[in-house]
């Protein structure tokens, strides 16, 4: 029984700091703000490659 316990104890803990994570993403926008920050890299690698056509 007492390890029972023990084994849902550390579940809640482990599921409470996930919450507390996801929470802390959803308030601040960190998701949106990292997309946005990728965005901006991923168009300066493509900006300095060379390109054949120029329109």
């Amino acid at each position: 029984m007492k390890q029972i316990l023990k084994v849902l104890w550390t579940i809640f803990k482990v599921l409470f700091v996930v919450v507390g994570v996801l929470f802390a993403v959803y308030f601040w926008n960190l998701d949106q703000k990292l997309m946005g920050w990728v965005y901006i890299q991923v168009n300066r690698i493509h900006d300095r490659k060379n390109v054949d056509i120029k329109f």
